[in-house]
């Protein structure tokens, strides 16, 4: 299973159209990144992906912005762990509630929120998390144990890379950089679905 997480600066084409590449493979999920944005900004850009997303099927997520998921009738986010644990009791109007986080103990907390999936890494070297080290297979393996709910690893996933990924009992892959900049997304994507 894949989830893409998109960074549109990446993109050397247009975002919306690449996103509409990518929707059309049906992935797992669509997490909406882009952190660079002002929270109107995201806004106007979430809403032209909502549309995208909803004529394939695909369930979006938007990062971080919580009201704003509630403003153009989304069903999903996506929270870095400490925003989770700190709005746990306010987002059980959401069908799809993922989770960053960078430990097994954290892993280990989420039993009783409204977590419905886990983003664990980075998993491998990536260009993203440049001169930080990764935390490797045996981490996401960790994770995956501490558990009950779907982990998806993140960072330097490959086609390659992916089988061992699976083997750590993770449900799947996010990925970012390689799905924002590769010439062929079907190709790049078909490993992972």
């Amino acid at each position: 299973m894949l989830i893409c997480v998109t960074h549109r600066l990446l993109c050397p084409d247009d975002f919306l159209a690449r996103l509409e590449r990518i929707a059309s493979q049906h992935p797992y999920a669509i997490v909406l990144r882009e952190k660079d944005l002002s929270e109107d900004e995201y806004e106007a850009l979430a809403r032209d992906c909502l549309a995208v997303c909803r004529r394939y099927d695909v369930p979006l997520n938007i990062n971080t912005h919580i009201e704003v998921a509630r403003r153009i009738g989304c069903g999903g986010v996506h929270l870095p762990f400490h925003l989770l644990m700190q709005h746990k009791d306010e987002l059980y109007d959401f069908a799809r509630v993922g989770v960053s986080l960078h430990s097994p103990e954290e892993a280990a907390q989420l039993a009783g929120t409204p977590a419905t999936y886990v983003q664990a890494g980075h998993v491998f070297p990536t260009d993203c998390k440049a001169g930080i080290p990764p935390r490797g297979l045996s981490f996401l393996r960790s994770v995956c144990q501490a558990t009950e709910l779907p982990v998806f690893g993140i960072g330097g996933i490959t086609a390659e890379r992916y089988p061992a990924v699976r083997e750590t009992g993770a449900a799947g892959a996010c990925i970012m950089s390689g799905l924002m900049t590769c010439e062929k997304v079907g190709e790049t994507m078909q490993p992972f679905l």
